[in-house]
């Protein structure tokens, strides 16, 4: 019998809403990345609008990782060492 490894939901609502209006805003700056490329825009603001974007999905997605890791060493009904282990992964596959 293979073991089903657990993975996390976020339940946090509140945790959800900034996640996803950070993620929005992320998808705002890519649309305007592409514009200023085909308007010819300077390597500089580009790039500087790039790394914007690329702050705010990381930020998202440490904050993801963030809460989940709260929700799951608060509940105990579940095996928090693994889903512990699989957060930190994700974690590091941000470094």
């Amino acid at each position: 019998m293979t073991a089903v490894a657990e993975s996390h939901i976020l339940q946090d609502q509140a945790q959800v809403a900034t996640i996803t209006k950070r993620l929005k805003r992320a998808h705002g700056q890519m649309g305007a990345v592409v514009r200023m490329l085909e308007e010819g825009r300077s390597c500089e603001e580009v790039v500087m609008q790039m790394a914007a974007v690329g702050k705010a999905i990381n930020t998202a997605a440490f904050t993801l990782i963030s809460a989940s890791l709260k929700e799951c060493i608060a509940d105990s009904t579940i095996d928090s060492d693994q889903i512990t282990e699989k957060l930190q992964k994700l974690f590091l596959s941000l470094a």
